[in-house]
């Protein structure tokens, strides 16, 4: 017997499915904002050396701002001020010729900082001179969370096969709303950089347990709505979050608003249910009972189970031991897994590093920061809605391949088009963007149908450990402006290449049950293994 046996009988998608969805929803809201977080906490406004230290009281004190700035500080290329130099003392000579400033002794900024809070009123760079030498440090804070969110992935996938998807979501979720509310308190750059390892850390589970749990809980048909859904949760996030960031732009303030959310999380958690699979899986038999015979009542089903029993649901999963305990060594154990865990490996670092490194670069054409923000937000919605109706009909490879094909195609174009074409620039950025919102949308829908039930969470908490290693790096790709100003655009381009080719060597999922056991992949290989599952026509 197959447990979409039973779904079919209860309905794959009832008011009890939609509750899990909602719940789910609710609590992926903040990931994203504290995913693209960094772009305006650890924004970099405008600024120049304090030049107070050169005030003798006398002439200097009579000056204007502007004359002040002329005399104190030099100036670069495109006519603003520098941000990491000053002169050793005043050069009055400059107000009546101010381009004749050669071989004036400069020295690097004595007494801090000024920074123009126009945009932002308080951000970690003002916070803590984040600027000139150690501007590396700024950079450092995107990648030190996003370090936590792979070890995070990968501790949570395991632990939530482990002891179950439900528990691990609440632990999830109280843990990330206790450390990112505590960053928001920091002192210190050295504690505020600790407490975001451990708010990736932990808010990362969030997002592949209530991922697993929505698709292990819905019928075949359903399977793609519900991808869909949840990708969605990051698409409205991600707009709302501009919106916020333009209204709160204190960044303590920030982090607190957008961690808010979670409260709200904890107390829907009640009411979400533990995925049945996994209960049958590991061998609770009553207990999935229990969730089986609740689902059945939400959805006005009772009369379909009435012979459903502990002996039934024993059937399902018959061919390895229940008390055996799964780890991330099953995904190298047998080589069918091991072929699935390297390729799947490689399209989600490749499609992260992708998506992301296209999302860090805000900055990077020249346009306001909010409403690139925004932009790159609204174009994730009609690009997921195009997903959902091309799931079904050429596949979910060919969906995520052609989706990584077309986002190189746009960073390709980028290379080519001049600098001074900020909006074109722009335009084709943004429609990147939707296209790598499009393949990490299918991916993750794609691998949760790869995976049998009993390693399902580990595998796809492998898969968000890889993903968040290339998160880690692209912020680190962006740097490489300094090696060559297209070199990060290349890097980027080559990656989304690379995770096309490697898709289209995974086998299609399109209308087949989900794997139940290792030895189901094992069997006859991965592709056969899932051709003769049941299909839904």
């Amino acid at each position: 017997m197959k447990f979409e046996n039973i779904l079919a009988d209860i309905d794959g998608f009832g008011r009890f499915q939609i509750m899990i969805i909602v719940i789910s929803f609710i609590g992926r809201f903040t990931l994203p904002c504290h995913f693209m977080l960094n772009n305006f906490v650890a924004a970099v406004p405008s600024h120049h050396c304090d030049i107070s230290s050169l005030d003798d009281g006398g002439f200097f004190s009579s000056l204007s701002e502007t004359e002040r700035l002329i005399v104190s500080i030099p100036v670069q290329e495109d006519g603003t001020p520098a941000s990491c130099q000053m002169f050793a003392e005043p050069q009055y000579h400059l107000l009546l010729n101010s381009s004749n400033i050669i071989e004036v002794p400069t020295v690097p900024c004595q007494n801090g900082w000024v920074y123009d809070n126009t945009t932002f009123k308080s951000t970690l760079t003002s916070q803590w001179d984040l600027v000139c030498d150690k501007k590396g440090k700024n950079k450092a804070t995107a990648t030190i969370f996003f370090v936590g969110v792979m070890f995070g992935a990968v501790t949570f996938g395991s632990l939530s096969d482990r002891f179950g998807r439900r528990i691990m979501l609440l632990v999830s979720y109280m843990s990330g709303m206790l450390f990112a509310t505590a960053s928001a308190f920091s002192t210190s750059y050295l504690m505020f950089a600790v407490l975001r390892f451990f708010t990736g850390f932990c808010i990362t589970g969030i997002v592949i347990v209530s991922s697993v749990l929505s698709v292990e809980w819905v019928d075949i048909k359903h399977r793609k709505l519900v991808g869909v859904i949840d990708s969605l949760s990051w698409t409205f996030g991600n707009t709302l979050f501009a919106a916020i960031a333009y209204f709160v732009n204190d960044w303590r303030w920030l982090i607190l608003s957008v961690t808010s959310p979670l409260i709200l999380a904890i107390i829907t958690w009640r009411w979400m249910p533990e995925s049945a699979r996994w209960l049958i899986a590991n061998g609770k038999l009553k207990e999935a009972q229990m969730y089986l015979n609740k689902c059945a009542k939400i959805n006005r089903t009772e009369d379909s189970i009435q012979i459903l029993n502990t002996e039934t649901l024993a059937t399902i999963v018959v061919t390895e031991k229940r008390d055996r305990t799964y780890s991330y060594l099953d995904l190298i154990r047998t080589p069918n897994i091991r072929k699935l865990a390297l390729r799947t490996g490689v399209v989600w670092f490749c499609v992260a590093t992708a998506f992301y490194g296209i999302s860090f670069n805000l900055t990077g054409f020249g346009l306001n920061i909010y409403l690139t923000q925004f932009a790159y937000a609204s174009i994730e919605l009609p690009a997921k809605v195009t997903v959902y109706y091309l799931l079904d009909k050429i596949g979910r490879r060919r969906t995520v391949v052609g989706a990584l094909l077309m986002t190189a195609a746009c960073l390709g174009i980028n290379i080519v088009i001049p600098k001074d074409m900020s909006v074109v620039r722009t335009v084709v950025s943004v429609l990147g963007k939707g296209c790598s919102a499009a393949s990490f949308g299918t991916i993750v829908l794609y691998s949760s149908e790869l995976y049998p039930t009993v390693i399902r969470q580990n595998g796809m908490g492998y898969n968000s450990f890889m993903a968040r290693l290339g998160v880690a790096v692209a912020p680190l790709i962006l740097l490489l402006d300094e090696v060559w100003k297209e070199l990060p655009q290349v890097v980027l381009f080559s990656m989304a290449i690379l995770g096309g080719i490697v898709a289209r060597a995974l086998p299609e999922t399109r209308n087949r049950s989900l794997p139940e056991t290792i030895e189901d992949i094992e069997s006859s290989g991965i592709e056969k293994s899932l051709e003769k599952s049941v299909e839904i026509k």
